[in-house]
């Protein structure tokens, strides 16, 4: 047995050196060496971000910026990237500066919509950057007033 298994060995040996060398045939078809990941974890915006507002109320709003040319995409009730689009697009042409359009409601898009509500809202709101209780309510006042 020991006889057969050894010129088996010897065969393969062989094979593989007229086929282009066994030392070379390990690390030509060896897997690529894994990625190194970052030890940073990137943090996903929200994909869907009411502010508070029901859905009912967030069609209102959606309904709103589309009939101020500013396209929500789907009237869903979900404020999703589309949405925020819109609305930050609605903001920087009235003003309003919600900077980079982007898609995310961080502390420039709240600032905006904090403005928008004091002007158009008739709130009385400090400019923070926080979406706060008052905020809230005040941004639910504003879409309880229009409707679809």
């Amino acid at each position: 047995m020991r006889a057969l298994t050894k010129a088996l060995v010897s065969a393969t040996a062989a094979v593989g050196i007229a086929a282009g060398g066994l030392a070379t045939a390990g690390t030509a078809t060896a897997a690529p060496a894994p990625v190194q990941q970052s030890a940073v974890a990137e943090v996903a915006p929200l994909a869907v971000n009411n502010l508070g507002l029901t859905t009912g109320q967030a069609k209102n709003w959606q309904c709103y910026l589309r009939f101020y040319d500013f396209d929500p995409g789907s009237i869903d009730g979900q404020l999703g990237h589309n949405s925020w689009v819109a609305a930050q697009r609605f903001f920087n042409f009235y003003s309003y500066d919600a900077g980079t359009v982007d898609g995310i409601v961080g502390p420039d898009t709240i600032e905006a919509l904090q403005r928008f509500l004091n002007v158009l809202g008739g709130a009385d709101l400090a400019v923070d950057g926080v979406a706060g209780p008052a905020t809230k309510a005040a941004f639910a006042a504003f879409a309880n007033k229009w409707s679809c």
